[in-house]
């Protein structure tokens, strides 16, 4: 038996919860795309993005008996995204490091195209893209987290503060900061 399409995500996770992988199934169904979206966004690989939705959900699944069923659980499923995200972001600076340390020492998109478009139009807004995928991904996290869940993700700023706790006054500063810095950042490369 499938989940059912009207069946709230709250109750597919109290049968996930209980052993239901079907159930489990199901949310991954529905939160997929808009997870891999978000995780995109903030990592800027699309391989690394695939990842990382994987070990949401892998994290997600063994997290189901404290899922709190009055919180929507995308904004759960979020939040675990997020450490992973941050995580990732993490070993890859401290990989970064080890690079340019050993350096020092002397050592060694998912988007269908328009059609009606010529192809260099839709290669021009592939670039164009990747710059701006490129730019999200190089803001600082405390930047780039409420950039991506208000901007790109839809949430309110109440909504954003809940995920990252922290009020929805500091998250409008933040989207404000992260929007002046892409904007200098994609100046800059132009």
């Amino acid at each position: 038996m499938t989940p059912q399409a009207d069946t709230s995500d709250g109750d597919l996770a109290a049968q996930a919860a209980a052993g239901d992988e079907r159930a489990f199934t199901g949310l991954m169904r529905r939160h997929k795309g808009a997870l891999y979206r978000f995780v995109r966004r903030y990592v800027g690989e699309s391989d690394e993005a695939y990842d990382l939705v994987q070990e949401t959900f892998t994290s997600a699944w063994g997290a189901l008996k404290r899922y709190d069923r009055n919180r929507p659980f995308a904004a759960w499923l979020r939040t675990i995204a997020l450490n992973k995200c941050r995580d990732w972001s993490r070993r890859r600076g401290l990989r970064s490091w080890l690079v340019r340390s050993e350096r020092l020492d002397g050592s060694s998109g998912l988007e269908l195209p328009d059609l009606g478009r010529s192809p260099e139009d839709q290669t021009s807004d592939r670039q164009e893209m990747q710059r701006l995928d490129n730019a999200i991904a190089a803001l600082p996290g405390g930047l780039k987290e409420p950039l991506i869940l208000t901007v790109f993700e839809g949430l309110d700023q109440v909504e954003t503060g809940k995920v990252l706790n922290m009020s929805a006054k500091a998250v409008e500063v933040r989207v404000y900061r992260a929007k002046k810095a892409l904007a200098a950042a994609l100046s800059i490369a132009d």
